[in-house]
C-alpha cells in the first residue's frame, strides 16, 4: 500500500517500524494504533507496526526525505514515501493471533490464498527475499512434527527471517520443571516477534494468545484444532478441484481425535452447497460439536460405513491415521480402529477421475503406496501448499496487507 506523508513531528516516545536510510537505521518515534495524521487535506490512518526495521535492500525502490528535528531532547524524523513496494509495511492484518478456524470468514480467507499464490511465486523466482528480514519467530513444540514445525521454519528463513526452536519441548525445556505455560510464553516472547506453538492439550494455544504480546499461531493444540493446516488444505481443495462451493467431501478415519478434520469442517461450512461425509470406525467417530455446528450452519453431513460408496459421489477424500497416542492405554481400541478403512487401489478405482486424495500426514498404512503414482494423490503437493500458507500467514501477521 503506497503512501505519501508530509513532515510530522513526534511528542511521543518509542520506535516504530521504518525502512532504513543507505548508511544507517533511523530511529522512528512510536505512534498509538489509533492515532492519525493530516495530509494534503486528508487523514491516514498510521498503524502501530513491530518494533524492528525493515531491511535496506528495499531501499532502492523506496524514496525518502529525512529531516530531523530536535525538541526537548526528543529525535523526530520524516517520512516522504513513493510508489512503496507491494510487501511493505501495510493495513494492519485483521487477526492478532491464529488459534482456531473459526476466526475466518470468506473473504478474508480468498485474501489469504491470493498473498500464498504471490508468496508461491517469491519461492519459486526470488530466491534471498528479505521481507521479514530482522525478525525472529520462536517455534515451540511440546508435541512431535515434521511438516508443520519444518515448513513454518522453511517459510521464516525464504523471507529473510530467523528461528528460535524447540523441539519435545514436553520434555526438553522447563516445562518438564514444572513452569506453567503462561510463564513459558511470558519468557519466549521477550526472545522472538511471533510464536508458533503446537501443545498436547486442548486449549492451550488459548491461553498462550491471551497471555503473550506479541502474535501466536496455533501449530495444533491436542485433539483441538489446527488452523494452518485447514487452511492449507482449502487453499489445496481451490487448486485442485477448481472450486470450494457445491463439492463434497469425505472425512475419514480418526474423526475424533484428528483436530485436521475438526479444522477443515469448520472452514468447509464457509462455503455453499457443502455436503461433507464422515467415515470411521464407531470408536473414533466424529463429535457432536461439530455435527451440531454444522448442522447450524445449514451444511449437509451423513455417517456413513462404506468407503467405496461415498469415495464414488466425492470431490475429495480426506484421509487420516487413526492416532495411537491418542488412545493412552487403551491399546485394544487401537487395534480395533485401526486398518478399517484403507484408502487403496479398488477405492482409486471407484473415484472419479477429477476427484483428489488427500491427507494431513504422517500417514502409516491407511492410504497404501501405490497410490502414490494417481495423479489423483495429492497429499504430497498439499503438503508443499502448507509452505506458502505459512509465508502468507507469517508475512500477514508481522507486517499486515
Amino acid at each position: 500500500m503506497a503512501v505519501s506523508c508530509s513532515l510530522f513531528t513526534c511528542p511521543l516516545q518509542g520506535n516504530i517500524a521504518a525502512p532504513k536510510t543507505l548508511e544507517c537505521y533511523k530511529e522512528f518515534m512510536c505512534y498509538p494504533s489509533n492515532l492519525s495524521f493530516k495530509q494534503s487535506g486528508c487523514t491516514k490512518p498510521v498503524y502501530q507496526t513491530h518494533p524492528r526495521l525493515l531491511h535496506c535492500s528495499k531501499l532502492s525502490e523506496w524514496e525518502q526525505t529525512d529531516r530531523f528535528l530536535q525538541k526537548d531532547g526528543l529525535q523526530c524524523h520524516g517520512l516522504e514515501v513513493e510508489n512503496a513496494p507491494s510487501f511493505s509495511v501495510g493495513k494492519k492484518f485483521q487477526l492478532e493471533d491464529v488459534i482456531e478456524a473459526q476466526q475466518f470468514d470468506r473473504d478474508i480467507l480468498s485474501a489469504i490464498f491470493e498473498v500464498a499464490r504471490k508468496m508461491e511465486k517469491i519461492e519459486k523466482n526470488s530466491p534471498g527475499s528479505q521481507i521479514l528480514k530482522g525478525y525472529l519467530m520462536a517455534t515451540l513444540f511440546y508435541e512431535p512434527s515434521t511438516r508443520t514445525r519444518l515448513s513454518f521454519e522453511s517459510a521464516m528463513k525464504r523471507l529473510g527471517g530467523e528461528v528460535l526452536t524447540t523441539e519435545n519441548a514436553r520434555e526438553f525445556s522447563s516445562a518438564a520443571k514444572g513452569e506453567t505455560l503462561e510463564d513459558t510464553i511470558r519468557t519466549v516472547e521477550g526472545y522472538s516477534d511471533i510464536i508458533v506453538m503446537r501443545h498436547f492439550e486442548s486449549g492451550a494455544a488459548r491461553r498462550a494468545a491471551a497471555t503473550a504480546g506479541i502474535p501466536v499461531i496455533n501449530a495444533g493444540d491436542g485433539p483441538g484444532q489446527h488452523p494452518t493446516q485447514a487452511l492449507l488444505d482449502v487453499y489445496t481443495i481451490e487448486r485442485e478441484v477448481g472450486k470450494l462451493d457445491g463439492i463434497k467431501v469425505a472425512l475419514v478415519g480418526d474423526l475424533a481425535n484428528g483436530r485436521t478434520v475438526r479444522s477443515l469442517a469448520y472452514l468447509l461450512a464457509k462455503y455453499q452447497d457443502v455436503k461433507i461425509y464422515f467415515v470411521s470406525p464407531d470408536v473414533v467417530k466424529m463429535k457432536d460439536d461439530i455435527k451440531d455446528y454444522l448442522t447450524s450452519r445449514g451444511v449437509e453431513w451423513e455417517e456413513s460405513a462404506d468407503l467405496k460408496e461415498v469415495a464414488s459421489n466425492c470431490d475429495v477424500v480426506y484421509q487420516t491415521r487413526i492416532q495411537k497416542e491418542r488412545f493412552g492405554e487403551r491399546i485394544d481400541l487401537y487395534k480395533k480402529a485401526r486398518g478399517k478403512y484403507i484408502v487403496d487401489q479398488a477405492v482409486m478405482d471407484v473415484m472419479q477421475k477429477d476427484a483428489v486424495v488427500l491427507h494431513p500426514l504422517p500417514r502409516l498404512d491407511e492410504i497404501t503406496v501405490d497410490v502414490d503414482r494417481d495423479p489423483r494423490a495429492a497429499y504430497f503437493r498439499q503438503a508443499k501448499n502448507g509452505l506458502y500458507i505459512r509465508m502468507a500467514l507469517l508475512k500477514l501477521l508481522l507486517l499486515g496487507w
